[in-house]
This record gives structure tokens, sequence and C-alpha cells, in this order.
């Protein structure tokens, strides 16, 4: 599982997802160069989005394939949205 949150610079937590990412093999098979952004997720690692980044998330977001769709992605718009309101948000994806 994969867990989301908005951090800001200090690392303070802004906002946090009800759920994660469920790591299927089909995120393995995208495209990086497709799907730059979320290609960059790691069922093991950190991922970390800023405010300039989070368009692009979004937009891949409206291509992802339904095989690696879910209650994730909703909850992935929301916190693009509060990363945006702000300057010194981050996105964070979390591996386990």
């Amino acid at each position: 599982m994969i867990n989301m949150s908005v951090r800001g610079d200090r690392g303070n937590v802004v906002a946090r997802a009800q759920g994660g990412v469920e790591w299927t093999a089909a995120f393995a098979d995208l495209d990086p160069g497709e799907f730059p952004m979320l290609w960059a997720l790691d069922p093991y690692g950190d991922a970390v989005f800023n405010h300039r980044q989070v368009p692009l998330l979004l937009a891949e977001l409206d291509r992802l394939p339904a095989a690696c769709g879910g209650d994730w992605v909703g909850q992935a718009r929301e916190l693009c949205q509060v990363v945006q309101q702000r300057v010194h948000r981050y996105l964070r994806f979390v591996g386990d």
C-alpha cells in the first residue's frame, strides 16, 4: 500500500488520504514516456510532487488505465487541490 499525504516545508501534515494506492503489476507496465509522474511511484519508496508538477500528475490521472484506477484516484485529485492552494506544499506518496 502506498499512502498519500500533503506536507508543508517543515514536514507538517496538511492533509491525508483516507486510503492509499493498492500496487498492482499494471503500474509497472505504465510507459514512462506517457506517464512520467505516475511512473515515479514505487511500492517500497517515496515520490514527492510539488505545485508545478501537480498539473502534470492530474493530466496523467485523466488518462490512467482502468487497471490502475480505484478510490485512490479521487483522493489524489483532492490532495492535488490542497497542494495547488499554496506554494511550499508537497504531495507525497509513501510506499511500505
